[in-house]
């Protein structure tokens, strides 16, 4: 199903202002943008496509913020969305975040997931804590050897 050329214009440049808000800190106003742009999806938001990279970045701002109870719902409406099930990022946030919230056998879960998904690559970029908690939880020699 594709969006109309209109609005999906519309939807990237509010996104495209959201992602450079992001990256001055502007994390509010980010917000904001991304929000506009999920209101913009008709009917049914969560079948687009769309919406599953709106939800990652709205999740992503709260993540950044520490607000780790929103983050996750803004993650596990993602997995709902178009090609959002079994994407190493979404599963790498969503496991994240239930680290956060406490909730370490779906963190587990979901962590195993992105990094089958996405390899040992896809923690690079974050604190190592998160690789370092799998590791007590699984063989990341052998993959799928959980050891919960």
């Amino acid at each position: 199903m594709e969006l109309p050329d209109g609005i999906r214009t519309e939807i990237r440049a509010l996104c495209q202002e959201g992602d450079a808000l992001v990256g001055l800190g502007e994390f509010a106003e980010a917000k904001q943008r991304y929000l506009e742009a999920l209101r913009l999806l008709p009917g049914d938001h969560r079948a687009w496509a769309a919406a599953t990279w709106i939800y990652v970045a709205i999740g992503d701002v709260h993540f950044r913020l520490g607000v780790h109870d929103r983050a996750y719902k803004c993650f596990h409406n993602a997995v709902q969305c178009p090609d959002g099930l079994g994407n190493p990022y979404v599963h790498l946030r969503l496991g994240q975040t239930a680290f956060e919230l406490g909730d370490h056998d779906r963190a587990a879960d979901e962590l195993i997931r992105a990094f089958m998904g996405g390899g040992p690559e896809i923690f690079e970029e974050d604190d190592p804590k998160y690789l370092g908690f799998l590791r007590t939880r699984a063989d990341l020699n052998r993959p799928g050897a959980v050891t919960s």
